[in-house]
């Protein structure tokens, strides 16, 4: 291991009474840097998630009107909470904006119900509605519970002035 290397001072005098020791580090460098490649090798580096979004093709795109029997709406609350409603805007009222939640795949039930009951299944589309206050946690499951009942029309946009207001009557 390490040598401890004594300087003879017979030759000198010897009023001092110190003998010099010098301490060979090299090996303690060896095993510094032993470690540090153990603990790099056996740790797990995290990678990172990533999940992927349906985005439209690039280029020219024509505003759809989406019938309201081959969608769904839901509005993501604050606290987790999720509402939904299948009606046109116009009939938007306190009755129609039921609130559901991720337990017991409630969501995906919900979502399974109206693409069945849609006249053209194909065109089903789920539209996200994200309130002001909802958590980022609550989108990220929403667009899990589309991945899983494999819901390939989507959007994400903003509520608008109706909608807002049924959300804070059933928020206070």
């Amino acid at each position: 291991m390490a040598e401890v290397q004594v300087n003879d001072r017979s030759k000198r005098s010897k009023k001092n009474g110190r003998i010099g020791i010098k301490v060979d580090m090299t090996p303690m460098v060896d095993l510094g840097f032993l470690l540090i490649t153990f603990f790099l090798f056996s740790t797990n580096f995290s990678k990172p998630n990533v999940m992927d979004l349906g985005l439209p093709a690039k280029g020219p795109h024509t505003p759809t009107d989406i019938d309201f029997r081959n969608s769904i709406t839901f509005i993501l609350g604050k606290e987790g909470k999720v509402y939904y409603y299948q009606d046109e805007r116009k009939n938007l009222n306190d009755k129609s904006l039921k609130e559901v939640s991720f337990d017991k795949a409630q969501v995906a039930k919900t979502i399974e119900l109206a693409k069945a009951n849609a006249p053209k299944k194909e065109n089903f589309t789920v539209l996200i509605k994200p309130a002001d206050n909802s958590e980022y946690k609550t989108l990220v499951d929403m667009l899990d519970e589309l991945a899983i009942t494999k819901s390939e029309r989507y959007g994400i946009s903003e509520m608008n002035d109706k909608e807002k207001e049924l959300y804070q009557k059933k928020n206070q």
